[in-house]
């Protein structure tokens, strides 16, 4: 092929190169022309208001309109009904057991009393079950004596009593008559007749409640007979009786549980023993003074005044009411204001010097929770609640002091920072604190606070001989036990 022939091939390859890439670029100008017209389009679409409906705009979620402050209070709210109905359910189980209740109280009550007397029994070498017999026959015996000769010395000057109430009668009418009130004899007679008109209509509600008493006579007599046999078992095995109620605590708190009962014991002790003493002090004060003004039943009002003394605050003005009551209907109206004197400077001893020196850190409770407790006990369960509401309070106001105690140490034994608050050694004024984390020795219980049976070492009613405070365990929160302690487990 020539040079000529040559140059025309590649003139012809050039020129389709050429043709070719002219007729790509004139593609992607094209392409880009319709995608700007699109996108313009799309822009046109975009701005034009009637090119397509609106949406509706979308609702806020519920959450999102409440105000914060109705929701908690909504949560709260709720939160409390359901308390509330736990509350009630409770409520009706315990009027529905109320007699078991009240006579296991009852029982526990007399158990903390007569259980250092059983300790002194052991102590001078008698068995636990003689050193039980005799302390349960004879805390009972007292009991029952005690009733009986109220009830007797009642009998007794009921004739003398009934002569005084009609004269002391005579004399307030008279009185009355006299008075600048200007009452009338025939007001007073259409009073008489009035109360003896409204006896005679109301006949049948009168015999339903002596009805209703014989009920509550059976009934206390039921009480009393199991209020002895839990006291019984209580003074007999009541540290067995501990070891397997802590089985039915679960075990992460069984710990804190264990170190909390004693202390609780301790207390209701303290407590129990302290009132007997206080009741005993006021009794014999009221009872000196009505007798030697000359008011009769001297000595039932003191027995009297003994009983309602474990009513705090409440009690002391029932029964100081009474004696001034009595004091006024039998002798008149000097006797009864020098009655009161009486018991107002014997109540004020007991108030200011008495308690405060007996008890001491034992019942620390504020006098308005002492009076917002009997009140709450006595409107749940009568007589017998407002007895059990103070002892009540104070042994939950040491279980709680020492449990949060427990808590914040231990917290600290691990690194924590826990809260401010007391420690172990200011929870209970009676039972030396252990640190937490130091898990009990084997075989030993928080339960040997409360009791040592065989060996004679100390227990929460007695100081050991060494002068140390009683109550250390090893598995409560005391110190290493001395030679010849064993652990409750074993025994």
């Amino acid at each position: 092929m020539s040079r000529i022939d040559r140059l025309k091939v590649g003139a012809s390859r050039m020129a389709a190169r050429v043709s070719e890439f002219r007729e790509r670029a004139e593609r992607e100008r094209a392409e880009r022309e319709r995608v700007a017209r699109q996108r313009e389009d799309e822009q046109a679409e975009e701005l034009s208001p009637s090119s397509k409906p609106q949406e509706p705009p979308q609702k806020p979620s519920p959450d999102a309109v409440i105000p914060w402050g109705m929701r908690v209070a909504a949560e709260a709210g709720w939160r409390l009904l359901v308390l509330a109905g736990v509350i009630w359910v409770l409520v009706q189980v315990i009027g529905a057991i109320s007699l078991l209740i009240v006579a296991f109280s009852a029982g526990l009550l007399i158990t903390a009393l007569l259980q250092p007397s059983v300790s002194r029994l052991k102590r001078l070498g008698l068995g636990r079950g003689l050193s039980t017999a005799i302390s349960f026959v004879g805390g009972f015996a007292v009991m029952g004596l005690i009733g009986w000769f109220v009830v007797w010395q009642v009998i007794e000057n009921q004739e003398d009593l009934v002569k005084q109430v009609q004269s002391g009668v005579d004399e307030l009418r008279t009185w009355i008559l006299n008075s600048p009130f200007q009452v009338t004899d025939e007001q007073l007679n259409d009073l008489a007749d009035n109360l003896n008109s409204w006896i005679g209509e109301h006949s049948q509600e009168l015999t339903n409640a002596g009805l209703e008493g014989a009920t509550l006579v059976v009934q206390f007599l039921t009480g009393a007979a199991l209020a002895a046999f839990v006291c019984l078992f209580l003074l007999y095995d009541g540290r067995r009786i501990w070891e397997w109620t802590l089985n039915f605590v679960p075990r992460p708190a069984r710990e804190g549980v264990a170190g909390a009962g004693p202390r609780a014991w301790v207390t209701l002790t303290g407590y129990v023993r302290g009132t007997v003493i206080v009741a005993f002090i006021d009794a014999v004060g009221i009872g000196l003074g009505i007798y030697l003004l000359g008011v009769p039943l001297a000595v039932p009002l003191a027995v009297i005044v003994f009983l309602f003394a474990f009513v705090p605050i409440v009690g002391a003005l029932v029964s100081g009411a009474l004696a001034v009551v009595v004091a006024f209907v039998t002798n008149g109206l000097v006797t009864a204001l020098l009655a009161l004197g009486v018991v107002l400077i014997v109540q004020q001893i007991e108030g200011n010097i008495l308690q405060p020196f007996i008890l001491g850190r034992l019942v620390r409770v504020h006098p308005l929770g002492v009076v917002l407790a009997v009140t709450g006990g006595s409107l749940l369960a009568g007589i017998p609640g407002a007895v059990v509401a103070v002892p009540l309070v104070a042994v939950s106001n040491t279980v709680i002091t020492y449990l949060r105690a427990y808590s914040d140490q231990r917290d600290q034994h691990h690194g924590h920072h826990g809260h401010h608050g007391a420690t172990l050694a200011d929870a209970s004024p009676a039972v030396p604190p252990r640190i937490p984390g130091e898990g009990p020795k084997a075989g030993a219980t928080a339960v040997t606070v409360l009791e040592r049976e065989d060996d004679g070492t100390p227990s929460p009613d007695r100081p050991s001989e060494s002068g140390e405070e009683p109550g250390g365990s090893r598995g409560s929160g005391g110190d290493q036990p001395r030679d010849g302690d064993r652990p409750s487990g074993s025994q």
